[in-house]
């Protein structure tokens, strides 16, 4: 276990070097500063304002080492069966490879597993995402009255609705982007409660709305009864003959598919070593993102996060970006004991970053145990939450300032999507993205430096008021700027986060690719699913609960 290598027990005695620091004294250090950024492919991280030196760098380098970090990753990389509790392949960085060329070679070997040409088979599906998509986006494929389909809902949840939601909005706003969408609408359809349903159709026309139900079995019950749902709404209004020219499937179940009403050939595979959480960049977000922004777009998606999977497995550690950032979480979470961290992007486009980067880690970190199995006696995973700059700060910042401490990543672009420029007084901002960017340089030195109470009875503040207008400060923070958000630079984004998880897995020693703990809510709403069946059906009583939820259950039927 690393926790018994002399690496994890060399970081244990240096906190107590760390804790008699602050960052008030660390940031006066300019060498110190210069020394903690790291930039590769226009992505700076700034990581000066975190509770380290360059001791507790390398320290942390000797325990990426120690845990095998750059074999791990390259078995990942390789198609090795790293997923042992499932027998699975971690490839989703082979859903953003380009082409193999040439034959293959020792030194150009095409990646297989279990005897199949993975590379291969991507760029099949990619190609059917192309010419469907742009068959849809041309009018080319119509709808079951000849009307073009115009408006795209697609049918998911957790990381088969996450993913895309995220970069669709990060790409909403993006000129290029924008004019490419210029007529279309796509909505996407997660939550059974009904609710989700009306809002997901509010204003569409079946007669121009093409549906994509997204799910690897075919058999997920939310998903599933969504898909009914949508399918009687469209039957509806159009007839049986509707089925099979509004609706495609994203599956590998083409049986399920096809009991369904929908035509196998108009099914787009993906593959079980692909986890739901890091689909993003199979079919499951490729397609219905290009038939809202054109697959040209997407394919610089894929590139951006290719760009970062190169770099993840070919730099060495102290200038690798997403081992710096995981080495930072796992110094934070188990040497620190901050076991929180704020995702805090200063670009609305951004707004469902957050809550899809809380599944791909907290789902694939959140594990009690080793992957031998042995219960682990540090926590594993951060709880992560987030909201774009400026909100976030009228909203939960004062809990970082003065409250609890929580390590934050501060995301930000020299140039805004959408800049505007301004007139006025010479000590206002130039332009709106002036104004949100001076707040994202502000905060994290607001929080790595605070404020004494000599300071505060500098400025003229009442003694009675000084304890409330200290700031702690020696909060940890990492900054990361980029160019703008592009397609590629959100490839990027999500390739680093992803990577981010995976090291932090790597060297806790956990299986960051299986997701055992969603099963058992799983298993037991099927048993109140059950129940709620037959008690409206034939009024049968409540059994086979505990007293609490019996009760409950009455409740609600009566």
């Amino acid at each position: 276990m690393i926790l018994d290598t002399p690496a994890w027990k060399n970081l244990a005695a240096h906190v107590a070097d760390i804790r008699a620091t602050h960052l008030r004294d660390l940031m006066r250090d300019g060498a110190r500063c210069a020394g903690l950024v790291c930039e590769h492919d226009g992505v700076v991280i700034d990581f000066s304002r975190q509770n380290v030196t360059a001791c507790t760098m390398e320290l942390l380098f000797d325990l990426a080492r120690a845990a095998g970090l750059e074999r791990k990753i390259a078995a990942m990389a390789s198609g090795e069966k790293i997923n042992t509790t499932e027998n699975r392949a971690v490839l989703h960085m082979a859903l953003r490879a380009p082409p193999a060329k040439g034959a293959p070679s020792s030194r150009n070997a095409r990646l297989r597993v279990d005897g199949a040409d993975v590379n291969a088979q991507v760029h099949e599906v990619l190609k059917r995402i192309k010419t469907f998509s742009d068959q849809v986006r041309s009018g080319t494929w119509k709808g079951a009255t000849g009307k073009p389909l115009t408006d795209v809902v697609a049918i998911g949840i957790g990381g088969s609705y996450l993913g895309p939601e995220f970069v669709f909005e990060a790409l909403r706003t993006d000129p290029a982007c924008a004019r490419a969408a210029d007529g279309r609408r796509l909505r996407f359809l997660a939550n059974v409660d009904p609710i989700d349903v009306a809002r997901a159709l509010e204003g569409l026309d079946p007669a121009r709305t093409l549906v994509v139900v997204v799910s690897k079995t075919f058999t997920t019950a939310e998903t599933m009864l969504n898909a009914r749902t949508v399918r009687a709404w469209l039957v509806k209004k159009l007839g049986a003959k509707a089925v099979a020219k509004h609706m495609v499937a994203v599956s590998t179940n083409l049986p399920e598919v096809e009991a369904f009403g929908i035509d196998p050939r108009n099914a787009f595979g993906f593959w079980d070593w692909v986890g739901g959480r890091y689909s993003v960049c199979s079919a499951v977000g490729i397609l219905p993102l290009s038939l809202q922004y054109g697959f040209p777009r997407l394919a610089e998606f894929l590139a951006g996060a290719h760009a970062i999977d190169r770099h993840v497995t070919s730099a060495p550690p102290e200038r690798n970006l997403p081992v710096i950032l995981g080495l930072l979480g796992i110094w934070n979470a188990s040497f620190l004991g901050h076991g929180t961290r704020a995702l805090l992007p200063y670009c609305q486009a951004l707004l469902k970053f957050a809550p899809h980067i809380q599944q791909v880690d907290m789902e694939s970190n959140g594990k009690r145990v080793t992957i031998e199995g042995e219960v682990l006696p540090v926590d594993a995973g951060e709880i992560d939450f987030g909201e774009p700059g400026t909100n976030g700060q009228h909203s939960f910042y004062q809990l970082l300032h003065q409250g609890r401490v929580v390590p934050a990543d501060f995301i930000g672009f020299r140039t805004s999507q959408n800049p505007i420029r301004l007139t006025g007084k010479p000590i206002e901002p130039v332009s709106n993205h002036d104004e949100l960017m001076a707040n994202f340089f502000a905060q994290p030195d607001a929080l790595a430096m605070g404020k004494t109470a000599a300071e505060c009875l500098a400025e003229g503040v009442p003694e009675g008021l000084v304890p409330h207008k200290v700031f702690p400060g020696n909060r940890p923070s990492t900054m990361l700027l980029l160019e703008r958000l592009t397609p590629y630079t959100c490839g990027q984004l999500l390739a680093l986060y992803e990577h981010r998880t995976a090291v932090e897995g790597f060297v806790w020693g956990i299986n960051s690719f299986d997701q055992w703990g969603v099963e058992l809510g799983k298993v037991l709403a099927k048993q109140v699913r059950t129940q709620l069946a037959a008690s409206r059906r034939t009024k049968s009583p409540i059994a086979g609960f505990n007293p609490s939820t019996s009760a409950m259950l009455t409740r609600y039927l009566a």
